[in-house]
């Protein structure tokens, strides 16, 4: 299967291609701004959602602040090493 795309000719005409540059450089303006608003929106959204889990959170945990034991920060347990060189049996 060849697939094959017609071939762009360029206007030779001086004013032809301002006004292609023109509409071309107009269409990354609107986009960036596009891009700009929804970064916007996703930031203030972020941030309300942020809030509002602080809040939300913040109150529940408000009451019941009894001291608890304090977690180690380490873990202790076992561990077996696994060979790469021979195969593991399942």
């Amino acid at each position: 299967m060849h697939f094959s795309l017609p071939s762009m000719r360029r206007s030779r005409h001086p004013l032809a291609r301002a006004l292609s540059l023109l509409l071309g450089m107009a269409l990354v303006g609107v986009l960036l701004v596009f891009g700009l608003v929804v970064a916007g929106v996703l930031m203030v959204g972020g941030v309300v959602l942020l809030a509002w889990r602080y809040w939300t959170n913040g109150r529940k945990l408000a009451p019941a602040a009894a001291p608890r034991a304090r977690q180690p920060e380490v873990l202790e347990g076992e561990f077996v090493v696994l060979h790469h060189h021979r195969p593991m049996a399942h």
